[in-house]
């Protein structure tokens, strides 16, 4: 009788545990259905239409990924500055992409193309836009030497083509980044043939340049909402096309625009925060060694010299760096790191992420306000210190405000110098205000440049029922100039300088530089050093690269096979 039961039972838990074991081994693929309502997704009929088929972002050109991970920031092995400006902090990166060398003088010499045929400066109302956007070349000159060849040759001669912008302030590699976006974005709108072919040559002027934050949220304003562009004679056809059509390419009526969710545009080009940088320098990717993780490699190459150990490349110099008093690159035919000024992109070995020049040639500007301090028991997720929150303007009916020819914004720099921050075509934007940040938890305030190191809760003097009685108790009391919108009688701007006691250079406005360059030391060749300059000044050894945030996984999509 006992084995009759058990016989049944075991009988019973086959049958339950074999349907369960069944219908976890078959569970419902969701690729055309929604796993929320079970209704058709991409159907021909209507309904949601969403990108199903997406597997991974486009790689954007010029850029390499860089996969994130956890690590030391601010570990050095040389201190001899003794600023207090490098205590290690643990901090974590999500994936990025980021330039494989730095931007070139030949690819800012074609924003400066595009903005003088866009916004020719023979124009008035033109002319600031170019002008501002212009390197200072006066950057090379010094009171005992004579460098007048770069001043007259660096940036326009082909000689230099390669070779790493100089003379280009923070300010200006912004712009160069967010004009970079949009040409990427604007041509691969047009080879998926969702807007006119040829149309970025042939059709774009003042006014009508293409935006892709207005193309994602406004597309029929884009391209200046001109729809309709002649081709000659009496053919014309719009410059964004009809894609709503079914399978067999029939007009379906409407208009449909590429958005967001189809995963085609990508998202923007930007100077990558210091975080990003050091990681990507450091390049411990490579490297499985445990004592690497102890300090031992101290440059972006593996060791602790800037010569290399290969048998056949042994003695040369693996960065280009100042060597000594008097000496940029070495005796002639020997020792030589071939390079007297900046050397050509690509000159050196990349390291282990396929980035070229993280240490040497030129510094390079990034994201981040400087503060001594990485303030990481706030935060050790994504670092950075700079964050100013703006939203789209609102038009009273309820439309995004875009710019127009007449309304272009320009900003005055504490060197007097006029520098375009928007363009016809853009969206306007504004600062959130106390009604935005309601309640949150997260964010109060549109600038969050000095939160926790230089509001007034930092202060030295700050009581919390009191607040800080003058400009003397700013936490960082740096200088300050007057020449914003300021003109005399012949409309020259006002130029004069602060004459109050400062006690320090530190503002919201001086940003962080890493690297070493032609310039330096190899002390400044290790990723962790940092320095900062003001956000709106240049120089010759300063140059930049962009990066790219990575949405979606991780990991590429071979890495995680490979794994698996």
């Amino acid at each position: 009788m006992n084995m009759r039961i058990n016989i049944a039972f075991r009988a019973f838990l086959t049958l339950v545990f074999g349907v369960g074991l069944l219908s976890c081994n078959n569970s419902r693929d969701y690729e055309d259905n929604s796993r929320a309502t079970g209704w058709d997704i991409n159907s021909d009929e209507g309904g949601f239409q969403y990108n199903t088929d997406y597997k991974e972002q486009e790689t954007g050109p010029g850029l390499v990924f860089v996969e994130g991970g956890t690590f030391t920031m601010g570990q050095v092995q040389d201190d001899v500055m003794h600023d207090w400006n490098n205590t290690p902090t643990q901090q974590h990166v999500q994936s990025f992409y980021m330039d494989e060398t730095e931007v070139t003088n030949m690819m800012y010499m074609e924003y400066l193309d595009w903005l003088k045929n866009v916004f020719p400066p023979t124009q008035e109302n033109f002319r600031n836009i170019y002008n501002g956007a212009v390197p200072d070349t006066l950057v090379w000159r010094n009171r005992l030497g004579y460098n007048e060849t770069m001043v007259n040759n660096y940036l326009r001669h082909p000689a230099y083509g390669n070779y790493p912008v100089v003379g280009v302030s923070w300010i200006q590699a912004v712009e160069f980044s967010k004009w970079r976006t949009d040409r990427v974005n604007e041509l691969l709108l047009e080879e998926g043939g969702y807007t006119k072919e040829g149309a970025r040559y042939t059709d774009v002027e003042a006014g009508t340049t293409f935006n892709t934050e207005t193309y994602l949220n406004a597309p029929s304003q884009a391209y200046g909402g001109n729809t309709e562009i002649s081709q000659g004679g009496d053919e014309s056809q719009d410059m964004i096309d009809n894609q709503n059509t079914d399978a067999e390419g029939n007009a379906l009526g409407g208009q449909t625009y590429v958005q967001r969710k189809d995963g085609i545009l990508l998202p923007e080009y930007r100077l990558p925060t210091e975080v990003e940088w050091e990681y990507a320098a450091s390049a411990l990717v490579g490297i499985r060694d445990y004592n690497v993780y102890r300090g031992r490699k101290k440059y972006p190459w593996d060791g602790q010299y800037t010569r290399s150990g290969d048998v056949k490349r042994q003695g040369d110099q693996l960065a280009n760096f100042k060597q000594g008093a008097g000496d940029y690159g070495g005796i002639a035919g020997w020792s030589d790191d071939g390079a007297d000024i900046t050397a050509e992109v690509k000159s050196y070995e990349p390291n282990d992420f396929g980035l070229y020049d993280m240490a040497g040639n030129v510094a390079e500007w990034v994201a981040d306000v400087y503060r001594p301090i990485v303030d990481d028991e706030f935060n050790d997720f994504n670092y950075y210190r700079g964050n100013v929150y703006t939203k789209h303007a609102i038009n009273e009916d309820g439309s995004v405000k875009v710019v127009g020819l007449d309304e272009i914004e320009f900003d005055t720099l504490s060197t007097g110098r006029l520098v375009a921050r928007s363009y016809p075509g853009d969206i306007a934007q504004v600062p959130v205000t106390e009604e935005d940040t309601y309640m949150r938890t997260n964010y109060t305030d549109s600038d969050q440049r000095n939160f926790r190191d230089g509001d007034k809760s930092s202060s030295r003097y700050y009581q919390s029922f009191q607040e800080a009685e003058d400009d003397s108790q700013r936490m960082y009391n740096s200088p300050t100039y007057n020449v914003a919108n300021t003109t005399d009688t012949t409309g020259t701007n006002t130029r004069g300088y602060d004459t109050a006691d400062r006690t320090t250079l530190i503002s919201d406005e001086v940003r962080v530089y890493k690297g070493g360059s032609w310039r330096d030391r190899a002390y400044w060749l290790d990723p962790a050093q940092r320095r900062y300059f003001p956000q709106d000044m240049a120089t010759d050894y300063i140059g930049f690269r962009n990066a790219m945030s990575r949405v979606g996984s991780k990991s590429l999509d071979d890495n995680k096979k490979a794994r698996n």
